[in-house]
């Protein structure tokens, strides 16, 4: 049956789809519908004092035997980031949402950005792999916040689902019943009775070895691997392919619907898994153009990282400020590609 969601509800359902029973957050602009939403779905569900205790309580929750996820914006996502690396070190399934807004700290609370990108990736300390995905429309915040679940439960890894204000808000009818999703069961048994004690401190058979050094590696290179292998199986992508163009955009969120418009004359790939990079599609799609354009709601961030993985120079256009005007983005993206514009304006209009 069709109905009319929003992004944020899509994802709410589709985490409950997923099997998900236990819910942490603190309310935050634009997430606070996710919150909203699941407080009276039957599962259960902790309003608790800030974002550092909802990170937390999603670890032990996890812990525990039930499928967990949280939702934030950016200041309650760097809260978060400690609880993040110990879900890494720990190797915790859990799912966090980052419905991301414009600024550091308070920032333009209402308007929607795409700046939290390499938080995602790199936001704990120390080395571990981030899976991170990233819808564009409302039906796809319902399948995969699924995915994100399925990717966290194979990986037995924190899985970030990120999104933008505009995606966030975005309200579109669906039929979520046609959506084909696959639910990823909860293999890892919980704790049950008795006392436990978990840390993140390396560990081995549950024996603390800070000192050694090779069984770190060892671990860390078992991560590395495992955390490739499972994402290599959720390389969700998409790839418009213009007649006759000579110059690929790169987009995705909300910027990759602004720039619709213009395929035919340029092609889109849109990764919707954005890390680790689809390197290897990247690569074979990219090879066929003289061109490449990021279009993004930051300073560059992701474009540094397309840069990284195909060794080539690749332009930016950075939409700085929280608005989005498809005439303007279009004229961006024409006078780069005539070389009248400067790769990086800061001003969205």
């Amino acid at each position: 049956m069709k109905e009319l969601l929003m992004g944020n509800h899509a994802v709410a359902l589709g985490a409950l789809k997923a099997g998900m029973t236990f819910f942490a957050g603190y309310p935050i602009t634009p997430a606070s519908e996710i919150m909203h939403f699941l407080a009276n779905k039957g599962i259960e569900f902790v309003h608790t004092e800030d974002e550092i205790a909802a990170a937390n309580m999603i670890v032990g929750s996890s812990l525990s035997g039930r499928k967990s996820m949280t939702s934030t914006s950016g200041p309650g996502m760097s809260l978060m980031q400690e609880a993040i690396g110990l879900g890494h070190m720990m190797e915790v399934p859990m799912v966090i949402v980052n419905v991301q807004r414009v600024g550091p700290s308070t920032g333009m609370p209402t308007l929607p950005a795409q700046g939290d990108i390499l938080q995602a990736k790199h936001g704990s300390h120390g080395d571990y792999t981030q899976i991170v995905f990233y819808p564009n429309s409302v039906e796809e915040c319902y399948r995969y916040a699924i995915e994100a679940f399925n990717a966290s439960e194979e990986s037995r890894s924190p899985v970030i689902f990120l999104m933008d204000g505009f995606v966030g808000h975005l309200m579109e009818t669906v039929d979520l019943d046609a959506i084909p999703c696959a639910i990823v069961p909860r293999t890892i048994p919980g704790l049950g009775g008795g006392n436990r004690h978990f840390t993140g401190l390396l560990s081995k058979n549950g024996i603390p070895c800070t000192m050694n050094s090779d069984y770190y590696r060892e671990w860390f290179q078992k991560m590395k691997s495992k955390a490739t292998s499972v994402s290599d199986r959720y390389n969700f992508f998409e790839y418009l392919r213009g007649d006759d163009a000579k110059t690929l955009i790169i987009a995705f969120g909300i910027v990759s619907r602004v720039v619709l418009p213009l395929i035919g004359k340029y092609s889109l790939f849109r990764p919707i898994r954005m890390f680790p990079v689809l390197e290897k599609e990247l690569k074979e799609i990219a090879s066929g153009y003289e061109r490449i354009i990021v279009v993004e709601m930051n300073d560059g961030q992701y474009k540094g990282e397309i840069e990284r993985v195909l060794k080539r120079d690749v332009e930016g256009i950075s939409l700085i400020g929280g608005d989005l005007d498809p005439t303007v983005v279009g004229e961006k993206i024409e006078g780069l590609s005539n070389g009248k514009l400067e790769s990086y304006p800061t001003e969205a209009r």
